[in-house]
């Protein structure tokens, strides 16, 4: 399979989410019809939470890992909510995923009727994640267990902040599985390893995630008190913390914009061959992920291989097949120093142009990311010159591990490669 059709199928990951999801939602659905609405009241006004909350993902940047905190924080609620105004309530885990289900159905419309895609994954997780919650809390709630084992006071409190801790690293595991199986590296058919983007899920448990959860936690406190009219005071502060996130990302997306335009401008003036930035920066992630780079390093890492030919610009002539390989060294690192000046220009981190700089430096001189994007750039240019196929240019990589590549990153590139039947990064 060409790297081009495995981005296009979902993968059985993929598929396996949301069959699950659906399979959860038509039963909750089944139960909640023969049993009737529990509570209507209640389900309304979480379903208008979650509902008013869904459309906010609608404006996300890629990547943002909640888009929608106020539907998070409103669906967890009332997974979690046990009493109402000092009453008990008896809505249970499957009426639950039937407002949430129905909640998100509603705020879709909108945008379907103007032929927008819903993010299915993202109310796959939400579904199975919610239900997680519900079917650990409502059964011991409505038992008496959860009242007989912890009471009402604090360690009730610290009771639903332990599930809120395992809910969120199932929702961790359900959003790196996903992340994997999108994450296909040009010219690779088979997924990278689970380990690294589990670990960047779980590191970013400490982003907005903690107050999505608590928040959702505090609406369920404050309505077991002072019931449905603790709903809209909670919900202001988690709006104002949407708004000043939604900024942040924001410029993070401009900046990724612009990073993203200069890649291309080497492409556009005949400098570098048309879709070459982004081919090495697919395959030099994937090599990241393999040597486990995460998070911000491997953002770093992204940019950098974007952006590593800006320097070509100040040549007179483009270099044959856009390949830098072959010029004096002298030229090659004056080269890289007028990238870094470029990169530097851009505002992204100083670490990004420092990668830049030193791409014609022998790798014991560079950064674990100057390593990766050099060698994964030779490794582009090799197989452009037609140096007998990706084995060949793999050998002639090997062959320069003594000063120009790594070892281990050479391998690395090879066993990501061999995934995907060892075809070219831009094959298909």
């Amino acid at each position: 399979m060409r790297g081009g059709e495995a981005r296009d199928a979902p993968a059985p990951a993929v598929l396996a989410v949301r069959a699950a999801a659906l399979a959860l939602t038509l039963a909750a659905l089944a139960h909640t019809l023969t049993r009737g609405l529990v509570e209507p009241g209640h389900a309304l006004a979480f379903a208008a939470v979650v509902a008013a909350g869904e459309p906010a993902r609608r404006g996300a940047a890629p990547g943002e890992r909640e888009p929608a905190p106020l539907a998070a924080a409103g669906a967890l609620a009332y997974a979690l909510l046990g009493r109402s105004g000092g009453e008990p309530t008896a809505h249970g885990a499957p009426q639950v995923v039937t407002v949430v289900v129905v909640a998100q159905a509603v705020a879709a419309l909108p945008f379907l009727a103007r032929g927008r895609r819903p993010d299915l994954d993202r109310a796959a997780r939400r579904v199975l994640t919610v239900a997680f919650a519900a079917v650990c809390f409502q059964p011991l709630y409505d038992s008496g267990q959860a009242e007989r084992w912890f009471g009402e006071g604090l360690y009730f409190a610290l009771f639903l902040l332990a599930l809120l801790a395992l809910t969120a690293v199932c929702d961790a595991l359900l959003a790196a599985l996903l992340a994997r199986a999108r994450a296909r590296p040009y010219g690779c058919a088979a997924p990278p390893p689970y380990g690294p983007f589990l670990g960047d899920e779980l590191r970013g448990l400490t982003g907005i995630g903690p107050a999505v959860g608590a928040t959702g936690v505090v609406m369920a406190l404050g309505v077991a008190v002072a019931g449905l009219w603790a709903l809209p005071v909670l919900c202001v502060p988690l709006l104002l913390t949407q708004v000043s996130f939604r900024r942040y990302a924001a410029v993070r997306a401009t900046r990724r914009q612009t990073i993203a335009s200069l890649a291309r401008a080497t492409e556009v003036a005949g400098y570098a061959p048309p879709g070459h930035a982004r081919r090495v920066a697919s395959l030099a992630v994937a090599v990241g992920r393999e040597l486990g780079l995460t998070g911000e390093r491997l953002t770093v890492l992204e940019y950098a291989a974007l952006m590593h030919d800006i320097g070509r610009l100040s040549l007179v002539d483009p270099v044959a097949a856009g390949a830098t390989a072959g010029l004096p060294v002298a030229e090659q690192r004056r080269i890289a120093l007028l990238g870094g000046a470029v990169v530097r220009r851009t505002g992204v981190a100083a670490e990004v142009a420092a990668v830049v700089e030193q791409q014609a430096d022998p790798y014991r001189e560079q950064l674990p990311a100057a390593r990766i994007v050099r060698t994964v750039n030779a490794y582009e240019e090799l197989c452009g010159e037609g140096v007998s196929g990706p084995l060949g240019a793999l050998e002639r990589l090997r062959l320069g591990t003594g000063h120009d590549y790594q070892p281990q990153v050479v391998e690395a590139l090879a066993r990501v490669l061999a995934r995907g039947g060892l075809t070219r990064a831009g094959a298909g």
